[in-house]
């Protein structure tokens, strides 16, 4: 699978873990040269708190485009610093 946005690629892996219909790519499959921490944290009552990131492609920013999960409740251990992506970022295989 492929995470693309402005045709470059954000996380290529053949092992993401799929939860909830989303796409997580393990944190070495990420290009990080393309991210920024961001000041957003969520919760999901299942999951726990999530921490997101700014996409950053050619000075143009995505914000909050791509969330994980550092310290997920044991029901998600699997997705533990994977990435997943949405607010425009293409999924393909």
């Amino acid at each position: 699978m492929k995470a693309m946005w402005k045709n470059k690629v954000l996380a290529e892996s053949s092992a993401t873990v799929v939860v909830e219909g989303n796409h997580y790519f393990p944190p070495e499959a990420i290009n990080k040269d393309f991210f920024d921490r961001s000041r957003l944290h969520t919760v999901c009552p299942w999951k726990g708190e999530a921490s997101y990131f700014d996409v950053v492609v050619d000075g143009d920013v995505n914000s909050d485009a791509a969330w994980y999960y550092p310290a997920p409740r044991p029901a998600a251990a699997e997705i533990t610093n994977y990435v997943a992506f949405w607010r425009g970022v293409q999924v393909v295989p």
